[in-house]
């Protein structure tokens, strides 16, 4: 038995004790010739062990002889007595006791780490990455996976006791050129052929409820070949969910219960009452996101009308003039306006110059304008924007589109700099009635703004032949803090209504039938009424976790280029497995 109790266990209750500890040597200190102190750690805890001159004549193998040769990270075993500690650590549960030892067994040597094993490190990103299995040793990379494990168990609790049924569906499938770019698999048996990784179980989940699976959910790994971020990786994990005879209105009651339960259970958290729900209209006139952040107001004011015939052709000439009311920023130095009109500068924001306008706290108002509008102008655009003595207004114009994105990652910067944004306050909001189709100028065509399976509202079907591009789709995203959870829709289930749709999307019925005629000819054996939702599990940890980065809630994450640096992937593979392949580079 290598260990009768964890590193985290040990308490006053156990003194006098004879105990077998494991684990990793944290630190080791010699206070004296006659005393040693080393704290020894494993994912429970840190206990600390006493190490005192045993009086023998062998110096050089005497317990604190041994024991000051330890190094950090070298993995030990050691048996003693529990004992009260002299000097108590109230900042660890086991701060008030420690083990006087009398056995020390060192079970492997260790190479001091590149960096510090502790809460606070000194080891960079990529040192942390290339060495990730030192990192997963750290508290608070242990906490985050433990965080991610407590919400996994927590879901399958949940969806359980509602009667979901837990389905394994395929990794190996057929690509699609619909959504992002699929990862492919050559086919060995098949030359010439290949499969594609999920980029979600979307057309199996549908054929599950065909089936009659009426409830269906699964944790699982999901592959998208497609640029990346801090919230995005080339695999992810989503909570996939599905029911069969439901509307909109099942989906978000039920699916709301599984967030609220499991910030219940999981944080400690309560939402009262219901959701808070907006339409994709109104989220994109008012934050101009479809995932707006509702934890700080800020909302936009549309100042066309009240800024237009004034000789400013900047703002005359434009399709959108947009402006958000910062409050409390009217002391904002040029230095620091200057900074800020920069940054909405850079090619990631582009904008062309900002505005602003100060609302002073003796009533007053200062502007970058001033040359065109004097403060009665002013005054209105302080009103309509609902800005207060000792604010600061903020102006964006151009396309409508580009300022309303502009203006939203203004507002979020503006958010997080007034510490707005605080990660321990939680903000849910159903987004409803998104675009079904949304046209792409360079493919000259509809491409769906979810996926080709969603419905269109029903009181908009008659758009579809006239104006499909007015046709809303019956989807809904749940958002919070700014972050897309999940989303999801209530699908198609007739033929003749997906065939439509894939003929909007360009598709021939040739090639609609090619791809997805196991789709189509499963909805003629009578498929139900369906929809679902998606959470994605990275996403939804990170943000229960107060975290912008899914990275750390992953134990081995890629990094920005698609990369695991610690094991090296993707690499090259060897000529003769290509040739097996049928694969000539």
């Amino acid at each position: 038995m290598y260990r009768s109790h964890t590193n985290g266990e040990l308490r006053a209750s156990h003194i006098g004790q004879e105990v077998t500890l494991a684990g990793w040597v944290q630190a080791n200190r010699k206070i004296s010739a006659n005393l040693l102190f080393v704290d020894l750690r494993d994912r429970y805890g840190i206990t600390q062990l006493n190490f005192t001159d045993d009086s023998t004549s062998d110096v050089e193998n005497s317990l604190i002889s041994r024991a000051s040769k330890l190094g950090r990270e070298f993995v030990i075993q050691v048996k003693g007595t529990v004992i009260e500690r002299s000097s108590k650590n109230d900042n660890i549960p086991t701060g008030e006791i420690e083990i006087k030892v009398s056995e020390l067994l060192v079970l492997n040597a260790a190479k001091t780490p590149p960096f510090t094993i502790e809460d606070d490190t000194d080891g960079g990103e990529e040192l942390r990455a290339q060495y990730r299995y030192l990192d997963l040793r750290r508290n608070p990379v242990q906490q985050k996976l433990r965080l991610r494990n407590h919400v996994a168990l927590e879901t399958r609790k949940f969806l359980d006791s509602k009667g979901f049924l837990d389905v394994e569906t395929p990794y190996l499938i057929k690509s699609t050129p619909e959504g992002a770019r699929d990862f492919v698999v050559p086919s060995r048996m098949n030359q010439g052929e290949f499969y594609a990784l999920p980029q979600s179980p979307q057309t199996f989940k549908q054929l599950l409820m065909v089936s009659g699976f009426d409830r269906y959910y699964q944790i699982v790994k999901c592959f998208r070949d497609e640029d990346l971020r801090a919230d995005r990786q080339p695999e992810f994990t989503q909570i996939d969910c599905e029911m069969a005879f439901v509307e909109q209105e099942d989906i978000l009651n039920m699916f709301e219960g599984l967030i609220k339960h499991l910030f219940q259970t999981v944080r400690g958290i309560t939402f009262e009452g219901d959701f808070p729900r907006m339409t994709y209209a109104e989220a994109m006139e008012k934050y101009g996101s479809d995932k707006p952040d509702i934890r700080f107001g800020m909302e936009f004011t549309d100042l066309k009308t009240l800024s237009a015939g004034k000789g400013f052709s900047i703002f005359d000439n434009a399709e959108a003039v947009i402006g958000i009311a910062v409050p409390g920023a009217s002391e904002y130095t040029r230095k620091q306006l200057d900074e800020i009109t920069d940054w909405v500068k850079r090619p990631q924001i582009g904008a062309l110059g900002l505005i602003y306008v100060k609302c002073n706290a003796d009533g007053t108002f200062k502007s970058s304008v001033d040359k065109f509008y004097d403060e009665a102008a002013l005054k209105t655009w302080a009103e309509a924007s609902g800005a207060k003595a000792g604010d600061l207004i903020f102006v964006l114009s151009g396309e409508l589109d580009k300022t309303r994105k502009q203006m939203n990652e203004l507002r979020l910067r503006m958010g997080t700099e007034l510490g707005l944004r605080k990660p321990d306050d939680f903000k849910p909001l159903w987004v409803l009635d998104f675009p079904l189709l949304e046209w792409d100028e360079n493919s000259g065509r509809y491409h769906a703004m979810h996926h080709p399976f969603t419905s269109p509202k029903p009181e908009d079907f008659s758009l579809i032949d006239t104006e499909p591009g007015k046709v809303r789709a019956n989807a809904y995203d749940l958002a919070m803090n700014g972050v897309e959870l999940g989303g999801g829709s209530i699908r198609i289930h007739d033929r003749a209504l997906q065939s439509r749709m894939f003929e909007l999307l360009g598709f021939t019925p040739e090639q609609a039938q090619e791809q997805f005629g196991f789709l189509l000819n499963a909805f003629e054996y009578g498929a139900p009424p369906h929809g679902g939702l998606a959470f994605g599990l990275d996403r939804l940890v990170a943000t229960m976790g107060g975290s912008d980065s899914i990275r750390d809630y992953i134990a081995f994450p890629k990094n920005n280029s698609g990369r695991d640096v610690m094991i090296d992937a993707p690499s090259v593979i060897d000529e003769a497995q290509l040739k097996e392949l049928g694969i000539k580079l």
